[in-house]
């Protein structure tokens, strides 16, 4: 968590759209998605398994429609990047196991009605290290990750694997970042980069790699003579994906939200769908926490929500400020409950959650993006809370 300690390290890493778990991610919410595309009150909870040469896909799902899991499957595969058994792994040849069945009556029953489809506790964050209000550990590593994956899809770095992570440590004074203290960036890659020892990446390469992606990325200005940088540390990265690396939906859960800077309420996203508050009052929760930061009240703000399986209200809600608020956090809960309506019916009407969106927040992060349809990213209600503070 972000201390206002006067010397601070934060670290927060990213993983490629190729990665394991994001590919499960992926098709996991591809699931999602192509059945909310026709039946848009579908209950959904869809996981994948991927291992060497086979995928598993299961769940619970109750619709009126129909989808080809195994075609889906493939398909996601192939835009993803496992063309060629080169990278470990062959959309084409791959085997596809379907082990989907029909959701609890015994939940029906209860969200029927409106209530939240589990019990748990949600997070959302906010904090004004980025233009998106969030933390700049997290950002740097997403937009590093994403880089890799269009250097490698537009061939510009043709070596590249679809499997990769980035990891970056900031320096941060009283709570403010000053300077990036080390980058990690670790991506599969053919044998054509490898020196002539065949252990290790050429020094071209090496630098290549830093020039477009860290130095194409991160503002120079938080780069200086003392950042350290490790590209494919190990040495060389060819063995990678599914062939090196089993992956399963729901296992990235930190990289998905703020990067370990602040707790994690612990329900994956990926796969679920909007009546399932682990995601949609995540959601929820960084649309209040971003809307109190726009607003001014703080600088800085976690929303904690806190459900009961078959209740509509939350059975609590939990600001802190970390001492940066403008009014107590006590006062903060009340403009929460005047201005945010956080039943699962409200916030999937206000976010507009049945729609077929979610497949591409399965990678590069839930939050701290631009796109129209991350619509728990928009601030316009901070206005109105500024004016209920009195700001």
């Amino acid at each position: 968590m972000i201390s206002n300690m006067e010397y601070s390290l934060l670290t927060s890493e990213s993983v490629t759209e190729g990665h394991p778990d994001k590919v499960c991610d992926q098709i996991s919410d591809g699931v999602l998605d192509e059945i909310i595309k026709h039946d848009p009150t579908a209950r959904v909870a869809c996981e994948a398994f991927i291992s060497v040469g086979f995928v598993i896909v299961g769940g619970e799902i109750t619709t009126k429609t129909y989808i080809d899991v195994p075609s889906l499957t493939r398909n996601i595969l192939k835009e993803i990047g496992y063309t060629h058994e080169k990278y470990g792994f062959n959309y084409k040849t791959c085997g596809v196991l379907n082990a989907i069945g029909k959701q609890s009556p015994d939940i029906a029953q209860g969200v029927d009605i409106g209530g939240a489809g589990d019990q748990g506790m949600m997070i959302g964050y906010a904090c004004k290290d980025t233009d998106v209000l969030m933390p700049l550990p997290i950002m740097l590593s997403h937009w590093m990750a994403k880089k890799l994956s269009e250097l490698r899809k537009n061939k510009v770095l043709p070596y590249l694997g679809p499997d990769g992570k980035t990891q970056v440590t900031v320096e941060y004074k009283m709570g403010v970042p000053q300077r990036v203290d080390s980058v990690i960036v670790s991506s599969q890659h053919t044998e054509e980069i490898l020196d002539s020892t065949g252990n290790k990446i050429t020094d071209d390469a090496r630098d290549e790699m830093i020039d477009k992606i860290v130095k194409e990325i991160i503002d120079p200005q938080l780069l200086d003579e003392d950042t350290k940088y490790f590209v494919n540390p190990t040495g060389k990265f060819v063995v990678g994906g599914p062939q090196s690396d089993t992956g399963m939906t729901g296992r990235k859960i930190v990289v998905d939200t703020y990067g370990g800077l602040v707790p994690h309420g612990g329900g994956a996203f990926s796969g679920k769908d909007s009546t399932k508050v682990d995601r949609s009052a995540a959601y929820a929760a960084r649309y209040v926490a971003k809307n109190l930061v726009a607003s001014g009240v703080a600088q800085r703000c976690s929303v904690s929500l806190a459900y009961a399986i078959g209740v509509a209200e939350p059975t609590a809600v939990i600001i802190n400020t970390f001492g940066t608020g403008i009014i107590k956090d006590k006062d903060i809960v009340g403009l929460v409950r005047k201005h945010f309506e956080l039943t699962p019916k409200n916030i999937i009407e206000s976010l507009e959650l049945r729609r077929p969106i979610f497949r591409q927040t399965a990678a590069y992060g839930h939050f701290g993006r631009t796109e129209p349809e991350f619509t728990w990213e928009k601030t316009d209600l901070a206005e109105d809370i500024a004016k209920s503070a009195g700001i």
